[in-house]
């Protein structure tokens, strides 16, 4: 199921009012939620993020680090070499789906998690962290547990947090591709739209904490 790192970057080459500033340069660290896995390239998340991004007129290169199939270990274990391909400005972080389909134990999601979020904020790069849910299957005691996770690594000091990245979509198939797992092109627009303006705040913080460099004439 694992597709492989995507090597490309996608561009929102618009101004945030700055025209001589160089891009936020934001990371996409995920597995096949953010991979954009069974959609056209084009109906992706990380594609219809750039788009709503580069209508606000925000500037913004979105580089692609997320992994179909990852677990947060996976994520883990390639994070010096998703942060090794260039600069890195600021981060969305959206992991767990995989460790709960495999009834991975919560401790180590939490682990994994704390570990790149350490590493991500010891280079004074903002982060979203967004959370998710287990699966209703697993028992109360897993839920609870793995809630748990996401929030109190929320709780982080300086961490954007929004809890539930799949929020708006289940109990509504029509979202959803025929694995009954992952959004469809509509879903994807409706997380987008509700994710944008937190994205916007992550962007906002990360121009504030790292001033750009000038793009060269």
């Amino acid at each position: 199921m694992t597709l492989g790192l995507a090597a490309f970057a996608v561009a929102a080459l618009m101004t945030t009012g700055r025209a001589d500033a160089a891009p936020v340069h934001l990371m996409i660290l995920g597995d096949s939620l953010t991979a954009g896995y069974g959609l056209p390239t084009q109906d992706g998340f990380q594609a219809k993020l750039a788009e709503a991004l580069k209508a606000k007129n925000v500037d913004v290169t979105l580089v692609d680090a997320a992994v179909s199939g990852d677990t947060t270990t996976d994520a883990a274990a390639r994070l010096d070499w998703a942060l090794g391909g260039g600069p890195i400005d600021a981060a969305i972080v959206v992991l767990g789906g995989n460790d709960a389909l495999r009834a991975l134990d919560p401790s180590l999601m939490k682990h994994n998690l704390s570990y790149i979020l350490d590493k991500l904020q010891s280079r004074h790069i903002p982060v979203l962290l967004s959370g998710m849910i287990a699966p209703s299957n697993l028992g109360v005691d897993y839920d609870d547990r793995y809630t748990a996770v996401f929030t109190d690594l929320g709780k982080r000091p300086g961490l954007i947090y929004d809890p539930f990245f799949l929020a708006g979509l289940p109990g509504h198939p029509e979202y959803a591709q025929a694995d009954g797992l992952h959004p469809n092109a509509a879903g994807v627009a409706i997380e987008v739209n509700r994710l944008l303006p937190i994205v916007l705040r992550l962007v906002a913080q990360a121009e504030k904490a790292q001033p750009k460099q000038t793009k060269p004439d």
